[in-house]
C-alpha cells in the first residue's frame, strides 16, 4: 500500500508555531515525505525566511488549499498538550511536537530556526539604541506581562485564564527593575496609562510592532522577562537570557 504524504495542521499562536519548527525539521530529514505541507491556523509569520519550511507552509485561507494541497494527503491535527510525556512534565512542548509528529520518543532537539530579515533586525537594533539614549540606561529588559487571555473590562486589565501577571505586580516589577538601573520596554498590545505611578524612569511602550519586529527587539535587548507566552519562545530561539514566570 502506497504511503500518502501528510498535511500537518498547527493551531494556537506564534509561540506554538515556533516550538514546532525543530520537529518539522526532523520530519523533513527523516521521514522521506517529500511533499508534506504545514497549515498554520495562527499565521505563517514564524516560518518566513526558513530555508526549507517556508515553501511548505500555508495559511488556512490559501486559495484552493483543499483541492491542490490537502485532498490527496493524510491530514494530521497536532496537539502537543495531549502528549502523555508533556502533560506529565517529562518533556518540553517542542519535544511533544516531535513525539507526535516523528514518533521517536523524547530526544534532544536544536533550538527553533527563526530567520529575521535585515529590515527587521535594523528595526530592533534601532529601537533598543533609541530607548537606551532616551532614558540613559546601558541595559534594557523587554518585559511581557500579559498572556493571550488578557482583555480590557471596564477600563481594567483582566485575564480569566490566569496566564498574565496581576497589574499590581506588573507595577511592582517595573519599579524593582528601575531600582536595579534597568530600562524597561513593555511588550504589550495594550497602551497602558502609567501617569499616576511614580516610576523612576520613563517606560518605553512601542506601538504597531509586528511579531517579527518584537523578535528583533528581543534579540538586541539585554534580558527578557515575561509570562508563559510568545516572548519566552522568541527568547529561547534567539539565545537571549530570560526569566519566565508561570
Amino acid at each position: 500500500m502506497e504511503q500518502r504524504s501528510r498535511a500537518f495542521f498547527l493551531n494556537g499562536g506564534a509561540g506554538r508555531m515556533i516550538s514546532a519548527i525543530p520537529a518539522f525539521e526532523k520530519y523533513e530529514q527523516e521521514s522521506g515525505d517529500k511533499d508534506f505541507v504545514i497549515v498554520c491556523e495562527g499565521g505563517t509569520d514564524v516560518f518566513k525566511g526558513h530555508p526549507t519550511l517556508d515553501a511548505r507552509t500555508y495559511d488556512v485561507w490559501h486559495k484552493n488549499l483543499f483541492v491542490e494541497k490537502l485532498k490527496d494527503k493524510d491530514i494530521v491535527s497536532t496537539e502537543p498538550y495531549r502528549v502523555w510525556e508533556y502533560y506529565n512534565q517529562k518533556c518540553s512542548i517542542a519535544q511533544a511536537f516531535d513525539i507526535e509528529i516523528n514518533k521517536k520518543g523524547i530526544r534532544p532537539l536544536p533550538k527553533p530556526t527563526l530567520i529575521l530579515s535585515k529590515d527587521e533586525l535594523l528595526t530592533g537594533r534601532k529601537l533598543i539604541s533609541d530607548v537606551k539614549k532616551q532614558i540613559k540606561k546601558s541595559k534594557i529588559v523587554v518585559f511581557q506581562p500579559f498572556g493571550r487571555g488578557i482583555q480590557v473590562v471596564d477600563d481594567s486589565l483582566v485575564d480569566s485564564t490566569s496566564r498574565s501577571i496581576e497589574f499590581k505586580d506588573v507595577k511592582a516589577i517595573i519599579k524593582r527593575l528601575q531600582e536595579k538601573d534597568f530600562g524597561v520596554i513593555l511588550m504589550s498590545e495594550f497602551k497602558i496609562d502609567f501617569t499616576d505611578e511614580k516610576f523612576k524612569d520613563e517606560i518605553a511602550m512601542p506601538e504597531n510592532v509586528s511579531m517579527r519586529q518584537w523578535a528583533a527587539i528581543i534579540k538586541y535587548c539585554d534580558h527578557f522577562l515575561g509570562c508563559d507566552s510568545l516572548g519566552q519562545h522568541l527568547a529561547h530561539c534567539l539565545d537571549k537570557p530570560a526569566t519566565v514566570l508561570f
